[in-house]
C-alpha cells in the first residue's frame, strides 16, 4: 500500500505560496505550499536574502507542519522557475524523507553557478548591469512588482494569452509582489544533494524560460531526469491546474 505523501510546494520568482491556490484542490494528500522569506506573511530582508535563508525557511515551515504529528508520510517537492535554486539545499537538510523532486521549468545552474546562469542572456546583462549602478547608488535592486499596464502581462509568460480571470489571478497583489535579486547571486550545487528521483516538466511555448534553456538545465542535473513536456507557457499550474496535478500524480505514484 503506498504510503501517504505531503507535497511542498515552491513558488518561483515575483510570487508567493499563493501562486498554487488553484493547483491544491486537485493534489491528492496533505499540501504545504511556502512563503520565501520576504514574500507572503515571511518577513526578510530582500536586498541581502540568500538562497541558503531561503534554504532555512522552508525547512522549518516543513518541520512545522509535519509537527509532532508525523504520520511517516514521503515528502514530494514540487519547484516552480526560480524556487528550484533552493530545492538542492532543502533535499540536503531533509535527506531521505524526500521521495521525488518534481521541477517545472525550475532554474538549475551549472555545479557551484548561480541564478543568473539560468536566464536568457538579455535578462542576465539586464540584472547585472542594475546590479552594478545599485553599487554607484547604494540603493537595493529588487524586482518592481505588479506592473503598470496589466494588459502588457497578459502574453508575458507564452502560449495562449492569459484570459481575464487568468490575468487578473497572476497579479492579484496576494500573488504579485516585489521580490529579491540578491537570490540570483548566490552559489548553489546540486551535486551535495541525496540522489532523490527528480521529474522535469518543461512547458514547450514557454518566454521566460524558453524550451531550449530548459532542455541545458535539465541536463545540468547530476543524474538523469524524466522528463514530461506539457505544451503551453510558463504558468501551467495556473493556466491547467488539472493536467498538471495529473503530471505531479504519475510521476511520483510509482515511487
Amino acid at each position: 500500500m503506498p504510503r501517504p505523501v505531503t507535497y511542498v510546494l515552491i513558488h518561483g520568482g515575483g510570487t508567493t505560496a499563493r501562486f498554487w491556490d488553484l493547483l491544491l484542490p486537485h493534489l491528492q494528500g496533505s499540501c504545504l505550499a511556502v512563503d520565501l522569506p520576504g514574500r507572503g506573511d515571511r518577513p526578510a530582508d530582500l536586498a541581502t536574502l540568500t538562497v541558503d535563508d531561503e534554504v532555512a525557511s522552508v525547512v522549518r515551515d516543513v518541520e512545522s507542519h509535519r509537527g509532532d504529528d508525523d504520520d511517516g508520510s514521503d515528502i514530494v517537492i514540487v519547484a516552480h522557475s526560480s524556487g528550484g535554486l533552493v530545492v538542492p539545499g532543502v533535499l540536503g537538510a531533509l535527506g531521505d524523507r524526500v521521495t521525488h523532486v518534481v521541477l517545472n521549468a525550475a532554474s538549475i545552474p551549472p555545479e557551484g553557478g548561480c541564478g543568473l546562469d539560468c536566464m536568457q542572456p538579455r535578462h542576465r546583462e539586464g540584472v547585472l548591469l542594475a546590479v552594478e549602478m545599485a553599487k554607484e547608488s547604494g540603493q537595493p535592486v529588487l524586482t518592481p512588482g505588479p506592473p503598470s499596464d496589466p494588459e502588457a502581462f497578459r502574453s508575458t509568460y507564452g502560449g495562449p494569452p492569459l484570459s481575464d480571470e487568468q490575468l487578473a489571478y497572476v497579479l492579484d497583489p496576494a500573488r504579485c509582489v516585489i521580490d529579491t535579486v540578491n537570490h540570483y547571486l548566490q552559489p548553489v550545487s546540486w551535486r551535495s544533494a541525496p540522489p532523490v528521483p527528480v521529474t522535469y516538466i518543461v512547458n514547450t511555448l514557454d518566454r521566460p524560460v524558453p524550451l531550449g534553456l530548459q532542455r541545458e538545465m535539465v541536463d545540468r542535473l547530476p543524474r538523469r531526469a524524466e522528463v514530461v513536456e506539457l505544451e503551453g507557457g510558463h504558468v501551467p499550474a495556473i493556466v491547467d491546474p488539472m493536467e498538471f496535478a495529473a503530471v505531479v500524480h504519475g510521476v511520483t505514484s510509482s515511487r
